[in-house]
């Protein structure tokens, strides 16, 4: 900051701390001093649309999209008997799903009962699109507007990222962190090594480790068939990892 002469704004300032759960206990607390200016310690941040927590559970993130996604949903059913079916479907997707898809890449190995209230507001908005009763099976309604469920959701964000990287249409500092394994010495005589996967670096923790980006989109796009690694362009590469995704998420 002092080399781009940039002063620090108490006001707009804030430090988060990130730690996993276990250490939580050593995070230091009261306020951070930084060029004897007192910056206030918080529990979660908010930037470009995200929330961030300590812990980096992304707790703070799904409580405030579903508030605010059932906010909508509210909004849209005092209007909805007066709205065509395929209107409505285009307002809930606009703001209601929307809500559910912004960056949610980073929402990658939440915990389970935070996806289970991320899926609650698809069920909502396909009960009311479909003007359904809450104890009818809702597995029929989202085939129907073919919405993919919230685990697999993610998983589409982080393919279709990783094939933007892979074309050199995505962020380089993105770019940077995937590498095939045609690029490993040690790999590149392998008969894996023409299928276009990507390396998977190891890791020591799961709970973390495992959501860097490097690891989750290296994981997603290898899960992927080959003959979808291969398409030749994003609009192919979009709708053949739905349809493979859709599959998946309806097998059951």
């Amino acid at each position: 900051m002092q080399a781009n002469r940039l002063q620090l704004n108490p006001t707009k300032t804030e430090v988060l701390w990130c730690a996993p759960p276990q250490r939580q206990n050593v995070i230091p607390s009261g306020t951070v001093c930084i060029n004897s200016t007192s910056v206030l310690q918080v529990t979660s941040v908010h930037d470009l649309g995200v929330y961030t927590d300590t812990d980096v559970a992304m707790k703070t993130h799904v409580t405030n999209t579903v508030r605010g996604c059932f906010s909508a949903l509210c909004q849209i059913r005092s209007v909805r008997r007066s709205m065509p079916r395929h209107a409505l479907v285009t307002l809930v997707q606009a703001l209601v799903v929307s809500k559910v898809d912004y960056c949610n890449a980073v929402l990658v190995g939440i915990l389970g009962y935070l996806q289970k209230q991320l899926q609650s507001v698809l069920n909502a908005a396909a009960l009311l699109i479909y003007s359904a009763k809450n104890y009818d099976h809702i597995t029929p309604l989202l085939r129907e507007l073919h919405w993919l469920r919230v685990p697999e959701r993610i998983q589409f964000r982080l393919c279709v990222l990783a094939y933007r990287c892979l074309t050199d249409t995505a962020l380089q500092y993105l770019a940077d962190t995937l590498s095939l394994s045609t690029n490993v010495a040690a790999r590149c005589h392998l008969r894996s090594a023409d299928s276009w996967t990507l390396q998977l670096p190891s890791t020591r923790r799961t709970t973390l480790g495992d959501r860097v980006f490097s690891v989750a989109a290296a994981r997603a796009w290898n899960s992927l068939p080959p003959e979808i690694r291969n398409s030749d362009s994003l609009l192919t590469f979009r709708r053949m990892t739905k349809a493979y995704l859709f599959q998946l998420s309806f097998s059951n």
